[in-house]
């Protein structure tokens, strides 16, 4: 029960997560009369003491004196910051520019990009459904780019900055608290150099618009932050399966709200290479799970295999046990046993090989 218990909690988490990630762009665009610039730098800004407070409440700081005497991770958690910033500035750009179907698209073309990065830079080989999401995958971006005469270039960029983020991240090694605190005070002091000099030009939203648009610039930290932190919980109780399909939520949510909410176009060019990406990871999710299923079964196969040797190495041994023991304990043929025994302590006998002091004495 307690396993099952787990699951459903992980469940819950991660699909609070990717809905909450799904349905940001309703939050910057309510900010959308400020540049992306601020709205970027607030999101930096205020993730920080959030991160603070949650180790605080957790009690995990002695990541931090580790991290800080290995300056190839810190070059890499350095890295992770700035992809990720990249990342962010362009997504809060696309929404506010009114390109939320573009920006929903890079995050379903993601996953074949993280495979691509896997063969090239990790040398990983991939099974021939991999081999055929990633080539419908090309033929989804190859198709809008002749459609619209240009390369879907907010899609890609988001797409490979993301997969960026995530091989670097995966070298780092850090937990995802752990990896966020890290990567959000590297990006504090310039963030917060951005808004005081946006300050002194008298272009600071933050003072400028009210109440409200304060405590949303505020709350940047925190939306940031939640996911993250739910995203993290589900992910040490979901298996990757899982995990992996419920990731597509939240693009599937962002490209509901482009259509349904923004109203932006969808012609038949667009329609027909999202068909083409959703083949693409239709392919790549059957393969995952009939690869994890095919992996549950070897290993339910070897467990039951296992068990069944050593059922009959303990019936084979069984009846050399007993004998041993009838050896050891029964006196040898014609042999008495002296009166005094009974009376008075054992005199101590000489061992037999395997004995109890055979091996008492083999210790010394």
């Amino acid at each position: 029960m307690q396993p099952q218990n787990e699951q459903r909690t992980g469940l819950v988490y991660g699909t609070a997560a990717y809905v909450v990630w799904g349905l940001l762009p309703l939050y910057w665009h309510l900010l959308g009369d400020l540049a992306p610039t601020e709205i970027l730098a607030h999101r930096m800004v205020w993730s920080l003491p959030v991160a603070v407070l949650i180790l605080a409440a957790i009690r995990r700081w002695s990541w931090v004196r580790e991290l800080v005497r290995q300056p190839k991770r810190l070059g890499m958690v350095l890295v992770c910051a700035a992809v990720i910033s990249v990342n962010w500035f362009l997504y809060i750009w696309a929404v506010n520019a009114g390109h939320v179907l573009e920006a929903s698209l890079g995050y379903f073309i993601n996953p074949l990009v993280s495979i691509a990065f896997g063969v090239l830079v990790l040398r990983e080989r991939l099974r021939p459904l991999q081999w055929t999401a990633v080539g419908v995958g090309t033929a989804a971006v190859v198709v809008m780019a002749v459609a619209y005469g240009q390369v879907p270039w907010i899609s890609l960029a988001l797409a490979f900055t993301f997969a960026t983020y995530g091989l670097v991240k995966k070298g780092v090694k850090l937990g995802g608290i752990e990896g966020f605190s890290a990567e959000t005070a590297m990006q504090f002091l310039p963030a917060l150099g951005i808004l005081i000099f946006l300050g002194a030009r008298g272009e600071a939203g933050f003072l400028t618009g009210g109440v409200g648009q304060m405590l949303l610039l505020m709350g940047c930290g925190v939306a940031t932050a939640l996911p993250l932190i739910a995203f993290g919980a589900a992910a040490v109780r979901l298996p990757l399966t899982v995990l992996g399909m419920l990731q597509y939520l939240a693009p599937t949510f962002q490209f509901a709200l482009g259509l349904l909410v923004f109203h932006e176009e969808m012609p038949v060019e667009r329609w027909a290479g999202f068909g083409l990406v959703w083949l693409a990871l239709v392919v790549l999710t059957y393969d995952a799970v009939r690869t994890a299923r095919s992996a549950r079964t070897a290993l339910a196969t070897a467990r039951k295999t296992a068990q069944e040797v050593v059922g009959e190495t303990a019936a084979a041994l069984t009846p050399a046990t007993a004998e041993q023991a009838t050896r050891d304990t029964a006196p040898a043929a014609g042999q008495s046993v002296p009166a005094a025994t009974s009376a008075s302590a054992p005199s101590v006998p000489a061992a037999a090989p395997g004995s109890a002091t055979e091996l008492g004495a083999s210790k010394h």
